[in-house]
């Protein structure tokens, strides 16, 4: 069992993932990071027509198996991965609106493709992590990092500010939370996140609710959805054909995570590379159980990557304490219309610091590893995957789709091994 060493808070000094705050402190932490998957975790399965409270609870179980897999040493949340959209939409022949009528057919494909993901964690707990260190140096890893936070970027920029005002919301919104994260100290910094949100969102209903501008903030529905209520499960049906199409997902989960575990080995200065593998096979287990569940299959979260670098608390105890919540939350519909009353343009600056802040967390990796950009194969390599990722340079096998994060993430590994091989450090 995991003993954290409790810390008190000090300005500017990190708190280390076998670490804590105080209880209370964690405990809000731990909402802060609740906060910060939600959107994510709730929009991908309403647009594969999936229960999004199924989505909730499966996050929060899935987090707690990550933790207990990893031993606790892996600071990271489990939310829905969008990577499985494309392919769902495909296997099941869902157009949008309401339930989707296949969807035990998605779930056997992404129980099988999280039974795949686990596979190659347990291949690499076998036969170690030399070969990933060949594959993917600094130059590699750094560029991996940045693209994440560079191809979510366009989902807050032009997808969450759909009129003026919301646009100017947005640029509100960030700029509050870069006010609090330089101009406050203690447990306000470290709560920035939601501090911001709570303050931008209490602006965007004066400005809308009061004096008219935008659209009013509507808390009826907050009002009218029950306090408990069970979310609606649903069993796996096993198609090959589904499987063949959604189990190759793990290898986009798989690129995901590794770029997670490196930007988290760079702000918090420890060595994730021995947790390789089990962090693998914990999001397979956790994918696994989602689809057998009827929740969509699971990937660390970058969304809650951006929140441990602006914070600089890198607790596994908070992250307890957010799967916590989330599986309480998962029992909510009243905690689910709370969180969908936040105004899109809210949310979109949230996403914007938040998304910023993990590109940041990959060009740390570079100055830390002291990446040689007058090296061809460096500048190449970083180059041509930077404008993939935030491009969403799109590659087709089929009906099958990797998306931007995956051909810059492979397209970054290939041309290390053509442009450079071991001297392209």
């Amino acid at each position: 069992m995991l003993h954290w060493t409790e810390r008190r808070l000090t300005d500017g000094a990190a708190i280390a993932p076998d670490e804590r705050l105080p209880w209370p402190q964690t405990f809000a932490m731990g909402l802060q990071h609740v906060v910060a998957m939600f959107g994510a975790t709730v929009l991908a399965p309403r647009l594969m027509g999936f229960d999004a409270n199924i989505a909730i609870l499966m996050s929060g179980i899935g987090t707690m198996l990550f933790f207990v897999i990893t031993r606790g040493k892996v600071p990271s949340y489990l939310g829905s991965s969008f990577a499985f959209i494309a392919v769902v939409l495909a296997a099941t022949g869902f157009a949008g609106g309401g339930p989707n009528p296949n969807l035990g057919v998605a779930l056997g494909g992404i129980v099988a493709c999280g039974a795949l993901y686990a596979l190659i964690g347990l291949a690499v707990m076998a036969v170690g992590t030399g070969w990933i260190e060949r594959l993917m140096p600094p130059a590699v890893t750094g560029a991996v990092v940045a693209v994440i936070g560079l191809n979510l970027a366009a989902i807050p920029v032009k997808n969450m500010a759909p009129t003026g005002f919301d646009a100017w919301m947005q640029a509100m919104t960030f700029v509050v939370l870069a006010l609090v994260a330089v101009k406050t100290r203690g447990m306000v910094q470290r709560l920035l996140i939601l501090v911001g949100l709570i303050l931008a969102s209490v602006i965007y209903a004066v400005l809308t609710n009061g004096l008219g501008f935008g659209t009013p903030v509507d808390l009826a529905p907050v009002a009218n959805a029950p306090w408990f209520g069970m979310p609606g499960f649903a069993a796996p049906v096993f198609s090959a054909q589904a499987i063949l199409l959604i189990a190759p997902v793990a290898i986009v989960l798989v690129a995901e995570n590794l770029g997670h575990l490196k930007a988290v080995a760079a702000m918090t200065g420890r060595d994730m590379d021995p947790h390789i593998g089990r962090a693998f096979v914990g999001d397979g287990v956790a994918t696994m159980i989602a689809g057998a569940s009827g929740g969509t299959g699971v990937t660390t979260y970058a969304e809650n990557i951006g929140v441990m670098a602006a914070t600089r608390v890198y607790s596994t105890a908070v992250f307890v304490v957010a799967a916590m919540v989330a599986v309480v939350l998962g029992f909510s519909p009243k905690f689910g219309a709370l969180i969908q009353a936040i105004p899109l343009a809210v949310m979109g600056g949230v996403s914007i610091v938040v998304f910023g802040l993990i590109t940041i967390a990959g060009a740390r990796i570079w100055v830390d590893n002291k990446v040689d950009f007058a090296n061809p194969a460096n500048l190449m390599t970083v180059a041509i995957a930077l404008v993939l990722g935030t491009g969403d340079f799109t590659l087709r096998f089929g009906d099958f789709a990797l998306g931007g994060i995956g051909t810059a993430t492979f397209g970054a590994i290939l041309l290390h091994l053509v442009l450079g091989g071991r001297a392209a450090r």
